[in-house]
């Protein structure tokens, strides 16, 4: 997959994620395992899976150590699919109006380098 622009991928450190939020718009965070740390992880409505957007897997350090996970936000409320590469779909996640939906990346699946 190919993007015009790049991703920083340092650790977040403790309170740097802020997620735009609200009435009508939500945020997703997909944990997963640390092998796909710097891989772009594409989200759409599932009502219109070339309406995509992207994010790519960094460490956030957390009390217990360091996890893996993309935060996408400012995602208008409503269901999404989560992509396993660019053609296949590998979930569908429902965004709240104003909150965060959760998604772990299955162990088993690989993301396209």
């Amino acid at each position: 997959m190919s993007h015009d622009h790049q991703h920083s991928l340092a650790p977040s450190g403790q309170g740097t994620v802020v997620l735009n939020i609200g009435a009508g718009i939500g945020a997703m965070v997909i944990h997963t395992p640390g092998r796909l740390h710097g891989h772009e992880i594409e989200v759409s409505p599932v009502t219109d899976p070339a309406r995509r957007t992207h994010a790519a897997v960094r460490a956030r350090y957390v009390r217990s150590g360091v996890s893996f996970a993309v935060v996408i936000d400012s995602l208008p409320a409503g269901r999404y699919t989560v992509w396993r590469d660019p053609v296949t779909p590998l979930a569908e996640v429902e965004v709240p109006d104003g909150g965060v939906a959760e998604y772990d990346w299955p162990a088993a699946a690989t993301a396209a380098a």
